[in-house]
């Protein structure tokens, strides 16, 4: 059960979080990992890597990259979202969106560099890559209930997996990680094999019904793409109705069930 509401909701942190794409035998895969166990925020759930914007990602560096990379038009919105994205699954997970291959060895490079504290400015110009940040696409903006405490303000990115990356979790946030289809994660949580928290589980049910990467990249929110805004934000509410409280999101947010009962719903 979500907890009290407070007397005045929380500023959320805003922060991102990327689903890395790819075709498997059986389909539509997406890349997840296993929070450790001793953490504040959902500790032991399957997530998508992802985390707080941080001041580097504001950095005007990423301006003048992304000017290099489309010269025909200003940098999106969401560019420090993006960077965030990119950021946090190459130090949870070790795998980096770029826009060229990476060799095993500057791959390796590039995780002890993150792992040692490095910027990651820094440590992508001597590794000599480029980040892909032009070949994400946003498929929604997560914000947490109102009467949490701890409240985050999320946009949640997808993106064809870079090929020939194999992820390496980090160990302190991530202990694990996994390459599943949508379908095997939420029959997996429904068995109680699996923790997932709400936006998570409401993700995973929208991507079940793609067939492979293609159809879920069709899923972006349109209009949304290099030098377009940011979208609206999806805010659940919780809700009394005559069966019991219920977690309620708005309708034509491109989301089902608009209504979760509020006992089968995990915030954190």
């Amino acid at each position: 059960m979500p907890e009290p509401a407070l007397q005045s909701p929380v500023p959320p942190h805003p922060a991102a979080t990327l689903i890395l794409l790819r075709d498997g035998p059986d389909g539509l895969e997406l890349l997840v990992m296993e929070r450790h166990a001793a953490l504040r925020f959902a500790p032991g759930a399957t997530v998508f890597p992802g985390g707080r914007l941080e001041a580097m990602d504001h950095d005007p560096h990423w301006h003048r990259l992304w000017r290099r990379l489309r010269p025909d038009g200003g940098p999106p919105a969401d560019l420090a979202h993006r960077v965030a994205a990119l950021r946090e699954c190459a130090e949870e997970c070790g795998v980096l969106l770029s826009r060229d291959p990476l060799a095993p060895d500057t791959l390796d490079d590039l995780r002890r560099a993150l792992a040692a504290g490095e910027g990651f400015a820094a440590a992508l110009a001597r590794a000599g890559t480029v980040p892909a940040l032009d070949r994400m696409a946003p498929l929604a903006r997560w914000v947490t209930p109102e009467m949490l405490p701890r409240r985050f303000d999320t946009l949640f990115y997808l993106a064809p997996a870079p090929e020939g990356q194999q992820p390496v979790c980090d160990g302190e946030e991530a202990v694990g990680t996994l390459w599943a289809s949508p379908r095997r994660l939420l029959a997996e949580a429904e068995a109680g094999q699996r923790r997932l928290v709400y936006a998570t589980r409401m993700t995973l049910l929208r991507l079940a019904g793609c067939a492979d990467r293609m159809a879920a990249m069709a899923l972006a929110c349109p209009g949304q793409g290099p030098g377009h805004g940011i979208p609206s934000p999806i805010v659940p509410r919780l809700v009394e109705t005559p069966s019991g409280p219920v977690l309620r999101i708005p309708e034509g947010c491109g989301f089902s069930p608009l209504e979760t009962p509020a006992e089968h719903v995990r915030l954190g």
